[in-house]
């Protein structure tokens, strides 16, 4: 780390679904720049005066750019954040973007128990998740990773189930699929890098607890 980044707060922006909340939430608490936006074309986006940056991320990315440094914090759902482990401080739950994460088949695969699905396919962007799910529940799945439309897998014959994150369930419907099985919950959380949370104590700390105070107000994000 370079003395010109301790002048700095770097934070890691997610595009997608998280990127508008995250962006409302940090600037009720007074951390924004003009042209954040999750379309800017501009890689790095500054606030010279309160000496913040934001980057904006792919959100499997963002977790890899928090742990080695490249961004001192990063909101993330809860989501990736289990599905990468990467080695870095998870601070708050800042309690919007509520997803579950599901297990899924078709309405004509639906069995009475999770053990009746042995042995059979399943197609997800959560690997590693899924493996840990199954073998927890000492199930033996083939797990094929997938980075599109999930729901498509069974469909066309690709896969059995489907592990997937869900808000309302409407696609699960819409595509004729029903859950058999919660995995967990997900939420937007504030992560740091385990360096940067020691040599910038001060600022990770004062954001720390004006995202809590937002959070627990339930501020709208």
């Amino acid at each position: 780390m370079t003395s010109s980044d301790m002048n700095y707060l770097t934070i890691a922006l997610p595009k997608g679904k998280l990127f508008a909340p995250a962006a409302r939430l940090l600037a009720a608490a007074g951390y924004t720049a003009d042209g954040l936006s999750e379309d800017s074309r501009r890689l790095v986006i500054a606030n010279e005066a309160h000496k913040i940056r934001f980057i904006i991320t792919k959100t499997a990315d963002l977790p890899t750019y928090v742990e080695y440094g490249a961004a001192d914090v990063g909101i993330i759902g809860k989501d990736v954040l289990a599905e990468e482990n990467k080695n870095v401080y998870e601070l708050l739950d800042l309690k919007f973007g509520l997803c579950r994460m599901v297990v899924a088949v078709p309405e004509a695969l639906r069995q009475p128990k999770l053990a009746d699905y042995a042995h059979m396919r399943v197609a997800t962007k959560y690997p590693n998740t899924a493996e840990k799910f199954f073998r927890d529940a000492g199930i033996q799945m083939e797990i094929i990773k997938l980075g599109g439309s999930i729901e498509l897998a069974p469909i066309v014959g690709l896969a059995e189930m489907i592990v997937d994150l869900v808000e309302t369930g409407r696609t699960l419907k819409e595509n004729k699929l029903v859950e058999v099985a919660q995995i967990n919950q997900a939420t937007a959380r504030f992560i740091a890098n385990r360096v940067s949370f020691k040599m910038k104590f001060e600022r990770i700390n004062r954001l720390t607890e004006e995202l809590r105070q937002l959070a627990e107000s339930g501020s709208k994000a």
